[in-house]
């Protein structure tokens, strides 16, 4: 009768708040740097580091620079993958279809649009 509880630094609940905080902070980072193209999405993608590993696809894609909501679901339903799928849990297969469909997109990017390649006109005043 005489045991006693022993208590620990901190209750689980503050715990898993801090874990979660911290999850945050980094995931906050992690797309910080692929905004500004420090960090590769395609690297995220094959590397998965642990700040990553719960994150959903969508808001990765989403964090880069000129892709919004339609982008990237577009990319995602052409690949079968749902939006909301924690990019931990990707296969292999998956993984080299992002990748493959990102890269191939990314080569679409660099390429002006269609009506900057055909060759221009010029006008030219005709003197009457």
């Amino acid at each position: 009768m005489g045991d006693t509880a022993t208590v620990d630094a901190a209750p689980q609940h503050l715990r898993a708040l801090e874990q979660a905080n911290k999850v945050r902070l980094a995931r906050a980072d992690l797309k910080r740097r692929v905004a500004l193209q420090q960090t590769s999405v395609v690297d995220v993608i094959v590397d998965c580091p642990w700040q990553a590993e719960s994150m959903s696809i969508s808001d990765l894609l989403m964090s880069q620079r000129r892709w919004g909501r339609a982008r990237c679901r577009r990319l995602l339903v052409s690949l079968g993958i749902p939006e909301n799928k924690q990019i931990g849990t990707f296969t292999e297969r998956q993984r080299s279809a992002i990748v493959a469909g990102l890269l191939s997109r990314c080569a679409d990017d660099l390429q002006p649009p269609a009506y900057e390649r055909e060759s221009r006109f010029e006008m030219h005043a005709v003197a009457s």
